[in-house]
């Protein structure tokens, strides 16, 4: 079975409302789609948005890498064409497009669902966090409150480098919701100071975790914190590669570790340090950038396969679409996410 065709789209999709953290605001969901076809009649889809703040690459980017490596996978076999992929140099959301269409084909071959192929069995419902976008105090409130009434009760909360408005609005949110489970997501916008101050003003308050508050560069300030906080802490941008996930493991620089397709260069990637991590006995995120429909298909189908490794799911683009799309092999009841009959 060889690699006949690579078709490469923009494709886009409205929000439902502006998406803002510390570090962009978006307002419609942008990505590159590509289509891989093979001799066999076998295809498949995968996706990369435009995340240049996260990890560097904008559409041009994207699609100037698989313009650049398509001719090389032509005419390849899929292992082949994996091989390829992963030794060239192209950015990781661009090889995060071209892993997942490949990956999804090979279980097709094997007449096996996506999450059978990864080792995974079925699941009677998985369960996304929400995202509340970073806002002034009264609409951060309101925009948590609106969520959790729409039986949405994980809240992922984008804060900004304000520590003060920081522990306002989280002491806000949890005293008027006391049993939503709150992610706290600072996107590198802490230092260390600020960081332990957040964490000092929430003795008393429920936290699940903080995620990735200081750059990711910082990994002994991201360690220092680790030791001291009550809350567990998550590291993002901090953990792209299994490298930067070993360094973080072995260090005991974070409590958890957030696994994005696109920042580890997709599926094959991903197994390798989910794997990793459940040797260590460390639990992950599976997250997900602003993202089309068939890439967040495609972590649902991993989140599935790992469930004993991933704690939380934070997949919840589907939910911020202003329009329903159906290109996904999941269903999504607010929060609740089942797999199609």
């Amino acid at each position: 079975m060889k690699i006949v065709n690579i078709e490469i789209t923009h494709e886009e999709i409205p929000l439902k409302k502006p998406f803002i953290t510390a570090l962009r605001r978006v307002d419609n969901v942008e990505f590159v789609r590509v289509k891989v076809q093979c001799d066999s009649g076998l295809f498949a889809y995968g996706e990369a948005p435009a995340t240049k703040a996260i990890t560097g690459e904008d559409l041009d980017d994207i699609q100037n890498s698989l313009e650049l490596i398509k001719p090389r996978l032509l005419l390849k076999s899929i292992d082949e064409a994996l091989e390829i992929l992963h030794a060239s140099s192209i950015g990781t959301s661009a090889k995060a497009s071209l892993d997942m269409a490949f990956v999804s084909i090979l279980g097709e071959k094997n007449n096996q669902k996506l999450f059978t192929y990864l080792g995974g069995s079925t699941l009677s419902f998985l369960q996304t966090d929400i995202t509340i976008s970073l806002n002034n105090q009264r609409k951060m409130l309101q925009d948590s409150i609106d969520a959790y009434n729409d039986k949405c009760e994980i809240l992922k909360i984008k804060l900004g480098s304000d520590i003060d408005h920081a522990i306002a609005v989280t002491h806000d949110i949890a005293k008027s919701l006391p049993d939503a489970k709150l992610l706290i997501d600072a996107n590198q916008a802490w230092n260390f100071d600020k960081t332990t101050k957040f964490i000092e003003a929430m003795k008393d308050i429920s936290i699940e975790l903080i995620e990735q508050p200081v750059p990711a560069k910082e990994i002994d300030s991201l360690k220092k914190i680790t030791q001291l906080s009550h809350i567990p802490i998550l590291a993002d941008e901090a953990a792209f590669s299994l490298e930067d996930v070993r360094h973080i493991i072995q260090t005991q620089s974070a409590d958890m570790i957030n696994i994005k397709l696109m920042k580890c260069a997709g599926v094959t990637k991903a197994v390798e340090i989910l794997e990793y991590a459940k040797e260590h006995k460390v639990y992950c995120m599976l997250g997900s950038m602003l993202e089309g429909p068939y890439s967040i298909n495609v972590a649902l189908h991993l989140a599935v396969a790992y469930k004993d490794v991933i704690r939380y799911i934070d997949l919840d683009s589907p939910l911020l679409y202003r329009d329903k799309v159906n290109d996904l092999d999941f269903e999504f009841d607010h929060s609740y996410i089942r797999l199609k009959e």
